[in-house]
């Protein structure tokens, strides 16, 4: 099995999709947060004869990209419950941070967590993981300018230390909530500083992908029905989280 990264960079991902075509693989396994940048090479490895599974984002276009199945959450839904446990934590006015440009799938996510609240949430465009002094500095600057905003929703594990580090130093009494875990996260949600953080699975996301196409290529067996296999949303919080650590320390969470 090979993996590549991309680095959130679509160009690279076509270019490294198409390094994988000329590699003659047995199967693909990609992520879709820009499914438009990547469908050309997409369908240059369909047409090769290569079955593609997307994983993570790009479910609500796996089907125009080729792939039999995709195997993650549905983005809307998992922010609507994201919205909903804020709502009834008594959250009336949200932040929703957005940390990468052109990723349909955090778009998705904070669409769905509007739902629960009648004025919907705000959107912030921060820099994001390249320079995360930068974005807490960011945060901090929002929070103190607006101190009405009693809740921040992060779609990335660093954003959410970022946000849970600026409140800190604000003095802000937004609570925290998070799309996706980390150490960090976990620890801190432990700790009482982070509210939840919203799973979608990445360990089962990968494994089930690369199940499915080594089932696909090994015995012709298709998986889905046309449908995307879900691993999420679950949620992570003070009750659970002691549990979930133990699990990322032996690698499955």
């Amino acid at each position: 099995m090979r993996y590549s990264e991309s680095n959130n960079d679509p160009e690279r991902q076509a270019r490294l999709i198409d390094a994988a075509v000329r590699a003659h693989v047995d199967g693909l396994a990609v992520s879709a947060p820009n499914p438009d940048a990547i469908a050309p090479a997409v369908h240059r490895a369909v047409d090769a004869g290569i079955p593609v599974v997307t994983l993570d984002s790009g479910v609500d276009h796996f089907k125009e990209l080729g792939a039999f199945t995709h195997v993650g959450q549905k983005e809307f839904e998992a922010g609507q419950g994201a919205g909903t446990e804020l709502a009834a934590a008594g959250a009336t006015k949200v932040l929703c941070v957005i940390h990468e440009q052109s990723n349909i799938g955090l778009e998705q996510r904070c669409d769905g967590a509007a739902t629960a609240f009648a004025s919907g949430v705000e959107r912030f465009q921060v820099t994001g993981s390249r320079d995360l002094n930068a974005t807490r500095g960011e945060l901090e600057s929002k929070l103190r300018s607006d101190p009405s905003i009693d809740a921040v929703l992060t779609l990335d594990p660093d954003m959410a230390i970022a946000a849970r580090d600026a409140a800190t130093r604000t003095g802000s009494r937004a609570r925290i909530a998070t799309f996706d875990l980390s150490a960090d996260v976990i620890k801190a949600i432990e700790a009482g500083q982070i509210l939840f953080a919203v799973d979608q699975q990445p360990y089962l996301q990968g494994y089930l992908s690369v199940v499915f196409l080594y089932l696909f290529d090994t015995n012709a067996n298709t998986t889905g029905g046309g449908l995307p296999v879900l691993t999420g949303p679950g949620f992570v919080t003070a009750a659970n989280a002691h549990e979930v650590e133990k699990l990322a320390r032996a690698g499955t969470r």
